[in-house]
């Protein structure tokens, strides 16, 4: 039977060949077409099988992809991190959902055709596009689970493959097959797996997503987020337009009702939206290094522009008071989940232009400045573990290390956000609020907790968002800093 099934004939849609372009805009279009031709032969395909019973032919459509041939070792600015090749070579990448990458496309190819002064060139890839990836982006419905048709997709349709679904790219791991390099840090497989999985996860559609994303650990920092959201709905100079809950309920009256959520996804995000993108995301990714793990490992596809961890911790010095903030400076690294792709040895440096800003959110938010900032905010190591509580073993060994590693807070995700940005090029930072010290008896108790979370959320969430804010404001060239970028990088961001 299986046999048989190979020597089916494959049908493909028309596929014209690669074309020269020297316009950015122009490229984009041409591969938006050629996507929304491959979507189409798709799900047209599923629909007639639905209908009419097992098909006679295996369906097969191919991701575009774009294309830059070079022969000549261009001189670029040695100040920038990304937008060009090392090399002569031959480089290409699939590409997925063009209409919603679309600004990030036009500028990651136009950078290309201005430093490089030579036509990309967009066409098929020959990467088969799976079913299920070309039924949710043409918004046709649910693919049938196995057993809801009477016959097997597979044996008709290509479905994802996650023996190439990976992150070798980021990894440093790839290897070229024909010579032939990544321009994109994903692929278009890799891309479609995680614009799934967020909005599984988020209950929002990845659309939504802003580019500058903020991390928390709690549900309070949601509602001081919607409190903020609604005053900027309100000031038509904010430049804010929408605030987008789960579910995804647009919210664009500053005194209109969000629907109850009967039952939340697993990491609650909402979404202040601005023009091109440019607002912020606030996503509740829960407690414990996992989570972090998932919702980077997705987020990352969308190339935000930052990213930040406003989450709570305990502090470990005897001078800390519940409420003061900490600013990670180095991490160390015992949450464990990252160390198959990015070992322990690796260091994760802060980023100086990530850091400028934060500190400067926490002077302007505080009213205090220099010597005196030090009064409420530590910077230094924070030490992000797996075990919640890691409290109750012996002390001698883990307060040891804590304390040979010079850490001034501990908690659960920001190492692993942290390390997730260096391993996938987001520039990253971490601003933590003490909120126990059980080394020092201040264990993190309801009456102390409720004092500290009316007093500390709001300014707390203001502070990140004041430094998002400063971020936005900076060029992309400084933003993305070379600090970030191995040896051989792929010329988008």
């Amino acid at each position: 039977m299986q046999d048989k099934m190979q020597e089916l004939p494959i049908l493909t849609p028309d596929m014209p060949g690669h074309q020269a372009f020297s316009d950015a805009h122009a490229a984009v279009a041409a591969l938006e077409g050629l996507y929304q031709d491959a979507t189409r032969f798709l799900t047209q395909a599923l629909a007639r099988a639905l209908r009419e019973g097992q098909p006679a032919n295996r369906h097969r459509a191919f991701y575009p992809e774009v294309r830059l041939d070079t022969t000549t070792h261009d001189k670029v600015d040695s100040r920038l991190s990304f937008g060009h090749v090392a090399e002569p070579g031959r480089y290409a990448s699939s590409i997925t959902r063009p209409d919603l990458f679309r600004n990030y496309l036009v500028q990651q190819i136009g950078l290309l055709l201005e430093n490089h002064r030579t036509p990309v060139l967009i066409g098929p890839s020959s990467t088969p596009m799976p079913l299920h990836f070309a039924v949710a982006a043409a918004g046709a419905g649910l693919v049938p689970q196995e057993g809801a048709a009477e016959f097997t997709l597979r044996d008709y349709f290509d479905v994802p493959d996650l023996t190439t679904t990976n992150d070798d790219i980021v990894n440093g791991t790839f290897v070229p097959v024909d010579g032939v390099r990544p321009l994109a840090p994903f692929s278009a497989q890799r891309v479609d797996y995680s614009l799934a999985r967020l909005a599984h996860y988020t209950a929002t559609d990845p659309d939504h997503f802003q580019n500058f994303v903020l991390f928390t650990n709690y549900q309070f920092y949601v509602s001081e987020f919607e409190a903020y959201a609604r005053r900027m709905l309100a000031d038509p100079a904010s430049g804010y337009t929408a605030f987008v809950s789960t579910g995804n309920h647009v919210l664009t009256d500053p005194a209109g009702d969000i629907p109850l959520t009967i039952k939340m996804p697993q990491m609650p995000t909402y979404h202040l939206k601005r023009a091109n993108g440019q607002g912020i995301t606030l996503v509740n990714i829960g407690v414990g290094p996992s989570n972090a793990k998932t919702a980077t490992d997705h987020i990352a596809v969308l190339r935000p522009h930052a990213w930040l961890m406003v989450g709570h911790c305990a502090g470990l010095r005897s001078s800390q008071s519940l409420g003061d903030f900490v600013l990670a400076h180095a991490y160390l690294r015992e949450d464990k989940v990252l160390d198959d792709d990015l070992p322990v040895w690796v260091p994760v440096p802060a980023l100086a232009e990530i850091q400028i800003a934060l500190e400067r959110a926490v002077a302007q938010e505080t009213q205090l400045d220099g010597f005196d900032l030090k009064r409420i905010m530590r910077t230094g190591t924070v030490a992000s573990v797996d075990n919640r509580n890691w409290e109750l073993r012996d002390h001698t060994g883990p307060v040891q290390r804590l304390s040979q590693s010079r850490a001034v807070a501990l908690d659960m995700e920001s190492a692993t956000i942290a390390a997730n940005g260096f391993r996938f090029r987001v520039p990253y930072g971490t601003l933590l609020c003490v909120s126990d010290k059980p080394l020092h008896g201040e264990l993190k108790l309801p009456g102390m907790a409720s004092e500290f979370y009316k007093t500390q959320v709001s300014r707390h969430l203001m502070i990140g968002i004041r430094a998002m804010e400063h971020l936005r404001s900076m060029p992309l060239e400084r933003l993305h800093s070379r600090k970030l970028r191995s040896f051989e990088e792929t010329a988008f961001l």
